[in-house]
C-alpha cells in the first residue's frame, strides 16, 4: 500500500503495532520504519512530507535484505542497511521519477527484482493468524513445530507468532471500532473473549484507553513513520 501525507503544524501521533513495515521518503531522505511491539509517540515537524510504501505482514525483510527482527521498534535510515552505491541508486530512481510514491515504487520494484521472493508460506501465516488460527494449530499446519515456527517469524514479521496474532487482533478490533461498530460486537468480531479483553489488550498494546486512542488518532491514522 502506498500513502503520503504532509503535516501543516507540529503534531505528536500515536503510530500502533501492525505488523508491517514501511519503506519511507521524508524530506528527501529514504527510511525504514520496522515492526513495532507498542505504541509509540511520533514528533513530526510542521511541514513535513512523508511519501510511504506499507509492505504487507512478513514481506518486506526478502526486499530489504535484513531479518525484520533486527528493524523491531526502530526506525533508520537506509544507509544503515544499504552499500553505498544501492542508497545512490535508490535515491536517483525517487529523483528521477514524477513524485516520491512512484519512486518508492521504483525501488521496490528494483530490489523485488534481484532478491529472493518471500517465502509464500509467510504469508499464509500471517493470513491464518489474522483469521483467529491459534499458533499451535497454524504451527501444526505448516508442519514446522514451534520453534520454526517462531524462529520463522522473528525473521519474517519482528516477533513471535503469538505477538503477531495479538497485533493482528488489535488491529482487526480498532478497525471495526472506527466504523461505529459497538465496541462489545467489536470485540467479538475480532475474536476477543469480551469487551474487557479487548480493553486490556488496547491499554497493553497502545498505552491508552480505546476510546482516549480513537479520539486522539481522529480520521488521520498515523503511519508508522518514525
Amino acid at each position: 500500500m502506498v500513502w503520503t501525507r504532509t503535516v501543516r503544524s507540529a503534531v505528536e501521533a500515536p503510530v500502533l503495532p501492525d505488523g508491517c513495515m514501511d519503506l519511507l521518503w521524508m524530506d528527501g531522505e529514504l527510511r525504514v520504519a520496522g515492526p513495532d511491539t507498542r505504541a509509540r509517540e511520533v514528533t513530526l515537524a510542521g511541514g513535513t512530507r512523508i511519501a510511504g510504501i506499507r509492505f504487507a505482514p512478513g514481506t518486506a525483510p526478502a526486499l530489504l535484505g535484513v531479518p525484520a527482527h533486527e528493524l523491531r521498534d526502530a526506525g533508520i535510515e537506509i544507509d544503515a542497511l544499504w552499500s553505498p552505491a544501492e542508497v545512490r541508486r535508490a535515491g536517483e530512481l525517487v529523483g528521477e521519477s514524477a513524485n516520491p510514491v512512484a519512486g518508492l515504487e521504483a525501488v521496490a520494484a528494483a530490489r523485488a527484482a534481484v532478491a529472493e521472493p518471500a517465502d509464500p508460506v509467510v504469508r499464509w501465516i500471517a493470513t491464518e493468524l489474522a483469521a483467529g488460527r491459534s499458533v499451535a494449530e497454524t504451527a501444526a499446519a505448516t508442519g514446522f513445530g514451534a520453534r520454526r515456527l517462531h524462529r520463522l517469524s522473528l525473521a519474517s514479521f519482528g516477533y513471535g507468532p503469538k505477538t503477531l496474532a495479538r497485533v493482528l487482533r488489535l488491529q482487526h478490533g480498532l478497525a471495526l471500532a472506527r466504523a461505529d461498530v459497538p465496541f462489545a460486537e467489536a470485540a467479538a468480531r475480532a475474536g476477543y473473549a469480551d469487551q474487557s479483553h479487548f480493553a486490556r489488550e488496547v491499554r497493553d498494546l497502545t498505552g491508552m484507553p480505546l476510546r482516549r486512542l480513537l479520539t486522539a488518532q481522529g480520521t488521520d491514522q498515523a503511519s508508522n513513520a518514525a
